[in-house]
């Protein structure tokens, strides 16, 4: 005889009942009794409703992590109805819970091989949705990484456009300078740095409907005489610059790459050239992923082969690669409130996006997105700007302090 549903979950519930108290009702079949099912805590009303829709969701709620009740939600084998924030909360608990090893001290250490086909390919992966999906739920200039809110108040808009000139600020990019943008997506800081700071630019960027729609975007902004974008590996762009701005790219880079990576920097850099990395690291000193199976699932749904050093193993690795860091910010809070605001956009359009895409994507990127803000906010990832030059330089000549960044152009 095939147990029923609730004989195989009442003593997972009962276990968990005993470590935490959970806001959480569970329920199964197609049309269950408004309030039946399985109750995670004690509760007037579950801030969390868990249908379970196929019999192949039970092992994975029976052993919880971020990864395996992703998994389950993704895949269509469970629904979820609740607030996103709530729904987050819920799943990190549950995660927690039912952990056996892995947790903040325990965070798993894998790497990944990477050549410039699968490099290629994990960027298409997750830029190449579309141009319009991406178009719902960022900001006008479509700048996908993290915003600099300056004073706390800017909306996401305003809050890009400061951290583009917070980095060509920091670099001191000047007019009829020639930067270099790794990993240049739509174009914005590109167009920004020619029309507001005389550069003259070249944008590379391995996404295909990036490089289309920056192309056009530079042609309509009749900037196409101080900008080229190419579709380009970073490694094969031949050439000296004196601006190297590398924004959101490193990521997907490797960690056991990233002196190659350093070093390549430095050769296309002139000798009294600058570099900005901005970057996305680790909270773990041993370069681990996120806790309770949330690096697991980043890689199987969102970004191949995408690993995460710590700040430690950026600055002793672009060492290696020939470079001095001069100035070291982190912006975790600001990628805290970039990432929430990205969420609450593609909440509120939610529908909209649901018919652009398939329900698998389209599940991936919400619960993608409301997990990033949760990470940034509980200190499981962070972000880093580091301002490099070339190593071995004197001394003189630099700036004796950081009133530069901030005292206006």
């Amino acid at each position: 005889m095939v147990p029923s549903m609730e004989a195989v979950l009442s003593p997972w519930v009962a276990q968990l009942k005993a470590k935490t108290n959970l806001p959480v009702l569970i329920q199964w079949g197609d049309n269950p009794a408004p309030g039946s099912g399985l109750r995670l805590g004690d509760f007037s009303h579950p801030k969390v409703v868990i249908q379970v829709r196929k019999a192949s969701a039970i092992p994975l709620l029976l052993s919880p992590s971020l990864d395996s009740l992703g998994e389950a939600y993704v895949e269509g084998q469970i629904d979820v109805t609740g607030s996103v924030d709530d729904i987050l909360d819920i799943a990190h608990r549950l995660a927690e819970a039912g952990s056996k090893t892995e947790g903040r001290l325990s965070r798993m250490v894998r790497r990944f091989t990477h050549t410039k086909n699968t490099d290629r390919e994990d960027i298409q992966y997750h830029y190449d949705v579309s141009n319009e999906f991406y178009q719902v739920w960022l900001d006008p200039a479509m700048v996908y990484s993290c915003a600099y809110f300056e004073n706390g108040d800017e909306t996401l808009s305003e809050a890009q456009t400061k951290k583009i000139d917070h980095i060509l600020t920091k670099v001191q990019l000047q007019p009829g300078q020639r930067l270099l943008d790794i990993g240049c997506g739509w174009g914005a800081l590109v167009m920004r740095a020619a029309s507001q700071f005389g550069a003259r630019c070249l944008g590379v960027t391995l996404s295909q409907r990036q490089f289309e729609l920056a192309t056009e975007r530079v042609r309509q902004a009749g900037l196409a005489d101080r900008i080229e974008i190419r579709l380009q590996d970073y490694r094969d762009v031949q050439g000296q610059f004196d601006r190297i701005t590398s924004v959101g790219m490193f990521e997907h880079v490797g960690i056991q790459h990233l002196p190659a990576y350093f070093s390549r920097i430095n050769e296309m850099l002139t000798d009294d050239g600058w570099v900005l990395n901005h970057g996305i690291t680790s909270t773990d000193a041993n370069d681990g992923e996120t806790s309770h199976g949330g690096g697991r699932f980043i890689d199987r749904y969102v970004f191949p082969h995408g690993e995460l050093p710590h700040i430690s193993t950026v600055l002793k690795t672009l060492q290696e690669g020939g470079l001095e860091a001069l100035d070291i910010e982190s912006l975790r809070r600001h990628y805290a409130r970039t990432t929430g605001l990205w969420s609450q956009a593609f909440e509120a359009n939610g529908e909209k996006l649901r018919g652009m895409v398939d329900e698998k994507r389209w599940r991936i990127w919400r619960v993608y997105l409301a997990g990033c803000q949760w990470a940034f906010e509980h200190d499981e990832v962070s972000l880093y700007q580091v301002l490099c030059r070339k190593a071995g330089r004197p001394a003189r000549g630099l700036p004796w302090s950081r009133r530069w960044m901030y005292s206006g152009r």
